[in-house]
């Protein structure tokens, strides 16, 4: 990793990332469903998820199956056999005043240990502008575990202090959750920001969850400055946030050491409205937990032959759908990476060649001219967390295919090309019957050709001389007059006469 030495020698970031198992069709220890957003408050509950007295748990074997696949994605170990713990503490959003989880200190209890994953971490960040270059770097994976969701607390503020007040949804509570804890492998929070862009696609390749849904993936993080006091930041709501969070609180612990003050281990909250993290409790020790097992739920065996299972349930992964491109269908790495890094557009230019089979044509398209689209879209503000660009665009892979086609056939030129397809995405309609409705026809008799020809040649009389000098001129002559024609001339024939007629001048 890049070391930002503005930071101070020994910044350390780690990070605690939770993955709702929204894939789920329930909870993790009941048949509540597991699609809670929906639901109006406290509805999507049962005496199991709500911990009433006399209920037994029962796990769902789904959850632990989506959460071998997270740890085999993360290169982590998979014990034998898993149990889970009971993590007492009382907080409003817990219904049974503890929540179940896993926890290794008396045994190894987690689903997942010791792994490590590698990914593309950007060096630039504000305090390093020096350096713009993107590096890799393997960030270990201390510990993945599988646990209960707690419920959501909704804070409503009055005016007046006396009428200051929370709201408790409990729908959430028991949901399945996998958190995934980092070594503090992390030095500087744009690459934090870039890594959970990266895992969050990766999550979406494997199929565990849906990153458009509200708080289905949620990130704390531990930062500390010159080997000093572990802080953890919670409460945070998105990765743009987290970035931010981490400034602030680097710059907070830096000023703290310069006036000589104690940084105290401590948990704080995000305040997005202000952009400042606010104290909310001491740091916890693992003993003031009083974990101890979960008596309702026993050891879970795994075994060689699970796991083997799970291994081929495994969907391809961004690192290997990345490799396959380049070594099969010959793009280039980096159109390739743009492609990989965004799991819908990848599958959109898998299902285009369906139609097509012209890859390195196909996503030249799709990262040229279709996402170019998107981002546009992005700029002015019509995206969202919920509704991103393909959504907004009225596109199919068919109409990128059939664009794709007429190019590589020489039945349009790039240029007209290019309109038809903006026409096309906008409104989709078939570029086949845009260019039907537009009575787009080929223009292939030679007298034709040569009178337009002759007017450009009026209109621009330097252009022989310069042609010369630039074989080009030629190719801005086609292109005049298929911008002229609607792309209706044949390009064969009109090159043909371009050359003749410039050469006789």
């Amino acid at each position: 990793m890049n070391n930002i030495k503005k930071m101070g020698p020994e910044l350390k970031i780690g990070l605690e990332i939770h993955c709702q198992l929204t894939n789920l069709q329930t909870k993790l220890f009941c048949d509540c469903l597991s699609n809670y957003r929906n639901s109006p408050p406290n509805e999507n509950t049962c005496p199991i998820c709500l911990g009433l007295p006399g209920t037994l748990p029962l796990l769902n074997k789904r959850a632990v199956e989506f959460a071998s696949m997270i740890c085999m994605a993360f290169n982590c170990n998979i014990p034998e056999e898993i149990s889970f713990y009971r993590k007492n503490y009382f907080y409003p959003d817990l219904p049974k005043n503890y929540q179940t989880t896993q926890y290794n200190s008396y045994e190894l209890s987690s689903i997942g240990y010791e792994g490590s994953i590698e990914f593309v971490g950007d060096s630039k960040s504000k305090t390093d502008a020096s350096k713009d270059s993107k590096q890799r770097g393997r960030i270990r994976i201390a510990r993945v575990q599988l646990e209960e969701d707690p419920g959501k607390i909704t804070y409503e503020e009055d005016k007046s202090a006396a009428n200051n007040y929370s709201l408790i949804d409990y729908n959430r509570a028991g949901v399945s959750l996998v958190e995934i804890v980092t070594e503090p492998d992390f030095s500087s929070p744009i690459a934090v920001r870039g890594f959970l862009n990266e895992i969050v696609n990766l999550f979406e390749y494997l199929g565990v969850t849906d990153p458009s849904l509200e708080g289905s993936v949620r990130c704390d993080v531990n930062v500390s400055v010159g080997g000093g006091k572990k802080v953890e930041i919670k409460n945070i709501s998105s990765f743009k946030e987290v970035e931010k969070s981490i400034y602030y609180e680097i710059t907070r612990q830096k000023t703290l050491i310069m006036h000589e003050i104690d940084v105290k281990p401590e948990t704080r909250h995000w305040d997005e409205k202000r952009k400042v993290t606010i104290a909310a409790r001491s740091k916890e020790e693992e003993e003031e937990y009083r974990y101890f097992p979960e008596p309702d739920i026993p050891r879970i065996i795994l075994g060689g032959k699970f796991v083997s299972r799970v291994k081929t349930l495994m969907p391809e992964l961004p690192i290997e759908r990345l490799q396959r491109y380049i070594e099969v269908y010959k793009i280039t790495e980096h159109t390739a990476k743009i492609l990989v890094n965004d799991k819908r557009i990848s599958d959109f230019f898998e299902e285009s060649l369906r139609y097509h089979k012209s890859p390195i044509e196909i996503s030249n398209w799709i990262v040229n001219e279709l996402l170019t689209k998107i981002n546009e879209k992005d700029r002015q503000g019509l995206t969202d967390h919920n509704t991103r660009g393909l959504d907004i665009l009225s596109v199919s892979p068919s109409q990128v295919a059939e664009i794709a086609k007429l190019v590589e056939v020489k039945a349009l030129n790039r240029t007209i090309a290019r309109e038809i397809f903006d026409k096309s995405i906008e409104t989709g309609t078939s570029p086949l019957k845009i260019i039907e409705n537009l009575e787009i026809e080929k223009i292939s008799d030679e007298a034709s050709i040569i009178k337009i020809i002759q007017d450009i040649l009026i209109s621009q009389p330097q252009l022989p001389e310069q042609s010369r000098n630039n074989p080009n001129v030629i190719n801005y002559v086609l292109g005049l007059i298929m911008k002229e024609t609607r792309g209706r001339v044949n390009p064969q024939i009109a090159l043909k006469l371009i050359k003749q007629m410039i050469e006789s001048n």
